[in-house]
C-alpha cells in the first residue's frame, strides 16, 4: 500500500512524462502506425496480466461478492457512458475522463498489491505513451500548433493525478468498499483493453509480429511473478 499520496503522485509522473514524450515525439517524426499498433498491443498484454496476476486473487481473497458485483457492474456502466455520451463532446472530453480512470487504477492497483500495482502502472504507462504518439497529430491537423498540441497533452495528463489522488482517499476504507472499488478497477481495466487498446490497435493491419507483442507484454509479469 502507498505510504503517502506525495510517493503515489511521484509514480504517476512516470506515464504523464510519458504521454508528453509521446505528443513530442509524433510532431517531429513521422508516425508509425505499426509501431503505435504494437505499443498498444504489448500495453493490453501486460494490463491484462496485471488483471489476472494481482487484482483478480486479491478480489478473491477478500470474500466480498454483492460489493465486488455492484462495483464490476458499475465500472462497466461508467466507461459505456463514457464512450457513448462524451464522444460527442469531441476527443479531449473522453481522453480526459480515461486518464483520469487510469490514475485511480493506479492507485488501486499499488493499494492491493505492490508488484502488482508496478505491473499495472508499467502497462498504463505504454497506454499513454501510445495516446501522445497516436492522438497529437489529430489536433496538429484540427489546427492546433505542435507545440500547443503538445501543452494539451501534458495538460490531459494532469488528469492521471486527480485520479490516483481519488484513489488514494479510498485508503482505509471497510473491506464492502474496497471490494467494490476493485471490481470497479478489473471491470475498467478488461474494457480499456478489450474495447480501447485491442481496437484501436487492429485498425492497423496485424502481422504476426504485432500479434506476439500482447503475448510478451502478457508473459514478461507473469515470469517476474513467478521467480
Amino acid at each position: 500500500m502507498m505510504e503517502t499520496l506525495l510517493s503515489l503522485l511521484l509514480y504517476t509522473l512516470v506515464p504523464v512524462a510519458a504521454i508528453v514524450i509521446g505528443a513530442a515525439v509524433s510532431v517531429t517524426q513521422p508516425r508509425s502506425d505499426a509501431l503505435v499498433s504494437a505499443f498498444e498491443h504489448f500495453a493490453a498484454g501486460v494490463v491484462f496480466s496485471a488483471v489476472a496476476i494481482e487484482l483478480l486473487p486479491k478480489l478473491h481473497e477478500m470474500n466480498q461478492p454483492l460489493s465486488m458485483i455492484a462495483g464490476f457492474v458499475a465500472g462497466v456502466l461508467a466507461m459505456m457512458a463514457t464512450k457513448r455520451w462524451l464522444e460527442a463532446a469531441g476527443m479531449l472530453a473522453p481522453m480526459a475522463v480515461d486518464l483520469f480512470i487510469d490514475g485511480l487504477l493506479i492507485a488501486i492497483g499499488l493499494a492491493a498489491g505492490r508488484f502488482g500495482g508496478m505491473v499495472l502502472l508499467v502497462g498504463l504507462t505504454i497506454e499513454t505513451l501510445s495516446l501522445g504518439l497516436s492522438s497529437t497529430p489529430v489536433l496538429v491537423q484540427r489546427g492546433a500548433s505542435k507545440a500547443r498540441a503538445i501543452v494539451v497533452m501534458g495538460g490531459l495528463g494532469a488528469m492521471i493525478m486527480l485520479g490516483a489522488a481519488a484513489g488514494f482517499a479510498t485508503t482505509g476504507a471497510p473491506p464492502a468498499v474496497l471490494a467494490a472499488i476493485l471490481g470497479f478497477g478489473v471491470s475498467a481495466l478488461l474494457y480499456l483493453v478489450t474495447e480501447e487498446l485491442l481496437v484501436e490497435a487492429h485498425e492497423t493491419a496485424d502481422t504476426p509480429l504485432i500479434t506476439a507483442t500482447f503475448f510478451l507484454g502478457f508473459l514478461i509479469p507473469l515470469i517476474l511473478a513467478n521467480l
